[in-house]
C-alpha cells in the first residue's frame, strides 16, 4: 500500500470470542492502520486470510453506534472466509459522537478514502470490492457504488439504510435515497420482520426499485427477528438461528458475485498480482 495513502501505527493480535457474531472459533490478527486523506486521517483496521494472496477485498462499514468488539469479531469472521477485509473508524475520523442524529456528509469521504486503500493494497485482487455494511452503513454503501461503480461489487446490507438520514420526513415516509437510480451492484438486504417499520418499508422500496431496474436484488426476511439481531445482548434463538443463515447468506452473495471459486479464491486476471 502506499505509504501517502495508509500509514501502519501498530499491529494488535486481539483473542476475540464470536458469542452473538458470525460463526467462527479461530482469533484473527488484526492491523491497526490510518488511511490520510487531505489533513484528515481515519483510522482503519484490517484483517487478512491465512496464507498468501492476493484475497478479494472487502470493505466493511459499521453502524452509527461507533466501531465496536461486535464489528471487529465480524471483520475477523470476514477474513477466516477468505477475505481481505478493511474496516474505517467514520466517527473518529471526525470526531463525531456515538449514534449522531444526523448524517455527517464529510464522513463519507473517510469512506471513501478507505474504499481506494484498499483497492490499492498489494493483497488485494483486482476488482471491484464487495461491501458488508451495518444500519446506517448501506447509506455510505449505495452512495459509493453510484458515484465509483467500478470500484464496488456486491453489497450485503445488514437492517441498512436505504434513504438519507437527513431528509425530510416525507421522504423518510415515501421514497429512497435517489442513488438507487444509478446503483449497478448486486444487493443482499438482511433484515428481521420485528424491525422497525419504517426501516423495513424502506428496504421494501429499496426492492422493488431495483429489481424493476434489473439490479440483482434480494430480500432476506427473518421471522422474529429484531434490529441488530445478529449481536443483541438478549438474543433469542429465533435470532441466533437468523444470525447463523444470515453469516452464511453473506459469504455465499459476496462469492457468487465477486466470481470466486469453489475455494474462494479470485480467478483470471484479478487473481494476478499488480
Amino acid at each position: 500500500m502506499d505509504r501517502s495513502t495508509c500509514r501502519l501505527f501498530g499491529v494488535v493480535a486481539l483473542a476475540l470470542g464470536l458469542a452473538g457474531g458470525p460463526a467462527g472459533t479461530a482469533a484473527q490478527s488484526l492491523q491497526r492502520s490510518t488511511v490520510r486523506h487531505g489533513s484528515v486521517e481515519v483510522p482503519v483496521e484490517i484483517a487478512r486470510p491465512e496464507g498468501r494472496g492476493p484475497w478479494p477485498a472487502v470493505l466493511y462499514i459499521h453502524a452509527k453506534r461507533g466501531y465496536e468488539d461486535v464489528d471487529r469479531a465480524h471483520v475477523q469472521a470476514l477474513a477466516r472466509d477468505g477475505f481481505l477485509v478493511m474496516a474505517p473508524d467514520w466517527l473518529a475520523a471526525n470526531m463525531i459522537e456515538r449514534w449522531p442524529d444526523r448524517h455527517v456528509p464529510e464522513s463519507e469521504d473517510d469512506v471513501e478514502a478507505a474504499l481506494a486503500a484498499l483497492r490499492a493494497h498489494p493483497d488485494a485482487c483486482r476488482q471491484p470490492v464487495g461491501i458488508v455494511a451495518k444500519s446506517r452503513g448501506p447509506y455510505f454503501a449505495i452512495r459509493l457504488a453510484a458515484r465509483r461503480p467500478l470500484d464496488v461489487g456486491p453489497i450485503v446490507a445488514w437492517y441498512g439504510h436505504f434513504q438519507n438520514p437527513n431528509a425530510p420526513e416525507p421522504q423518510q415516509l415515501f421514497s429512497v435515497a435517489p442513488e438507487l437510480q444509478q446503483l449497478r451492484s448486486p444487493v443482499l438486504m438482511l433484515i428481521g420482520d420485528a424491525d422497525f417499520e419504517l426501516r423495513r418499508m424502506v428496504n421494501g422500496r429499496a426492492f422493488y426499485l431495483l429489481s424493476e431496474r434489473g439490479v440483482p436484488v434480494e430480500l432476506q426476511m427473518y421471522p422474529m427477528a429484531r434490529r441488530a439481531f445478529d449481536f443483541r445482548a438478549d438474543q433469542s434463538p429465533e435470532e441466533k438461528m437468523a444470525t447463523a443463515h444470515a453469516t452464511r447468506r453473506e459469504r455465499e452473495w459476496l462469492r457468487r458475485w465477486m466470481a470466486l471459486d469453489a475455494q474462494g479464491r479470485c480467478t483470471g486476471a484479478a487473481a494476478r498480482a499488480p
